[in-house]
Parts: C-alpha cells; structure tokens; sequence
C-alpha cells in the first residue's frame, strides 16, 4: 500500500523563511501626515502662546490708557486740596508776622509799665501793633484754616493711596482681595470721570469673604464699569447741565459666589448692541469716547482668568446694571474687614 504523504502547511507570516518578528515601517504617506500633525500641533501651540501674550500685553496697555486718561483728572483732585492748603499757610504766615509784631509791642509796653508809667510813643506802637495784628480776626479764621488744611493733607494721603493701591501689580499670582477695600479705592480714583456728571452711592456688604483673585486687573474691571456708567449718564445730562444721575455700587454674598452690582441711571444699551456689547473693539460711544476694549476685558478678566460671571440688565432710558460673579471658598478667606460710607466722599 502506498502511503499517503501530508501536505505541509503553510507556515505562519511571521515564521517564514528569512522573515523577522519586526512590524513592516509605516508609508510614506503615513510618515509624512504625522510629520505635518506634529508640524501643526506646534504652529497651534505658538499660535496659542502669542495669543496669551498678546492678550496679556492689551492688557496692560489698556490699563495704562486707562491710568494716562485718569492722570489729568487725579492731577487736579490732587491740585485742588493742595491750593488750599498753600493759601491756609501762606495766610497763617502773614497772621504769624502780625502776631510777632504785636508780641514785641506787649512785651516794650510791659517792660515800660514796670519802670513806671508808659511813655506816649511806647502807648502809640503797642495801639498799632494790635490794630496791625487784627487779633480778632485771627483767632475766628486761624483754627479753620488748620482745620481745613488738615482735611486736604488728608484726601491727598488718601487719593496718593488709592492710586498706589489701584495701580499695584498682581505679578500675576492670585491673593486674597477685599473687594470692598479695592471698590472704595477705585471710586476715589475714578472721581473726576464722574464727579460732574453723577453722584456715586454704595452699599458693601461687611460680610463679603475675600476673594482669591488678581487684584490689579479685578481694579480694572471695576473702573471700566464706573467709567461706562459715567459716560452713559453723561449721554443723558450733558455734562450735569440736567442734573445728575446716579452711580450704584453694591456687593452681596451668594452661597459660593462674591456679586458686584454697578447700576447707571444712563441711556441704557441699544437692543441691536446688546448681543456685542463684551466683543472687542465693539462700542456704540462717539469717536474718541471709547475704544471698545474695556467690556471685553473684563469679560477676559472675569469669565477666563478668574471662571466667574458677567452679565447686564439694562432698559433703554432708565439705564444698566452690570453684575460681577467671582468665586470664593468661604472655607479659606475671612471677611472684609472694609466698611464704607454710603457715600464716597468725592
């Protein structure tokens, strides 16, 4: 009988004669997408990276536009306290002067009495020197002007602070911040872009917690708001000669939440502008009254850096409310320890 011989079996791919266990290379193909993947991921990153920076720097130019457009207005809050106080000193001076006079006068006279009888000429010089001195008048007006001197050394202390205050740089870290403390500072700071056009109200809320955030560019955004507020009010009473409208500030405390109302009795937001109001350079202000910028940075600042919320209600001819949201872990930060007037002073 014939035996019957198997038929090999294929051997496996991989176990072929001369084959190896190695994967076959990619193609060509394959190899060129990945390298134009990677190409763009990178081109993407440093797209990415410039836009940072470029946001970064926009920034911090639009706060130094925004310190620039405010020099001239700090410059005579400045200049205002400190006139008076040069003619307070200027007329204590003179009153000394006269003072001396009559000093010198007394003490002849004095001398002269204990000698015996004054003479005539020694009676004569101490009449005028006391004439000369006009005493009276002196001691009325002597202890206002030391008053009032000393009230505008104060509001220079206190606009110089709330400058440095405004003005100081995060570094880009995150602390906490009174919110409160850093309102009434940027108030003050902001004086002059409302003080002839508004009357400024608060209402803080001593039980805000401090909020971890970046102080300089939460300023900013509080100063873009009050300023906004002002020029909308401004479009109603033509430069106060309707009368004033009024500028509300507000913070609460919601749940997990720090809330800052700015409420203008201004020309409120057009309905067709509503939908644009936080993109950039967008503005429905006259040429050279807006650039477009502040809104959508703190929209930036708000929104992006601190994951907070901003948003309005506004009514044609009543005005606008705009409300900050940022939020705060009442676990870690203790309360404001700020309490301000209802009214700033101006």
């Amino acid at each position: 009988m014939v035996g019957l011989v198997a038929s090999e079996a294929p051997a496996p791919l991989g176990a072929r004669e001369g084959s190896t266990n190695s994967a076959r290379p990619p193609p060509r193909d394959s190899l060129a997408a990945v390298a134009e993947l990677e190409d763009q991921r990178r081109r993407l990153e440093k797209a990415l990276a410039d836009l940072k920076s470029t946001q970064a720097r926009l920034l911090q130019a639009h706060k130094l536009e925004a310190i620039g457009q405010l020099a001239a207005g700090i410059a005579h809050e400045i200049n205002t306290p400190t006139q008076y106080v040069t003619d307070n000193v200027e007329f204590l001076s003179r009153a000394f002067e006269r003072l001396c006079q009559l000093v010198v006068a007394s003490r002849e006279l004095l001398e002269s009495a204990k000698q015996g009888a004054p003479s005539s000429e020694v009676l004569a010089r101490a009449e005028a020197s006391l004439a000369n001195a006009r005493i009276d008048y002196i001691l009325t007006e002597a202890p206002k002007a030391l008053q009032q001197s000393v009230d505008g050394l104060h509001r220079v202390a206190n606009i110089v602070a709330a400058m440095k205050d405004f003005s100081h740089p995060s570094g880009g870290e995150k602390a906490p911040c009174d919110l409160n403390e850093a309102i009434a500072s940027t108030i003050i700071v902001a004086t002059n872009e409302w003080k002839y056009v508004a009357e400024v109200e608060t209402d803080l809320d001593p039980t805000l917690p401090l909020v971890r955030c970046l102080r300089d560019e939460v300023n900013q955004v509080i100063l873009n708001l009050i300023v906004n507020g002002a020029h909308a009010i401004d479009a109603v009473v033509i430069g106060g000669s309707k009368g004033k409208g009024t500028i509300r500030i507000e913070t609460t405390h919601d749940g997990g939440w720090a809330e800052i109302r700015v409420t203008d009795t201004g020309c409120g937001i057009p309905e067709k502008a509503r939908d644009r109001v936080f993109d950039p350079f967008f503005t429905t202000k006259p040429v050279g009254k807006g650039t477009g910028q502040g809104l959508a940075i703190a929209y930036s600042v708000i929104v992006e850096k601190h994951r907070g919320e901003i948003s309005f209600e506004t009514e044609l001819g009543r005005g606008t409310t705009f409300i900050v949201r940022l939020p705060v872990n009442v676990h870690e930060e203790r309360f404001s320890t700020f309490c301000a007037p209802p009214r700033p002073l101006a």
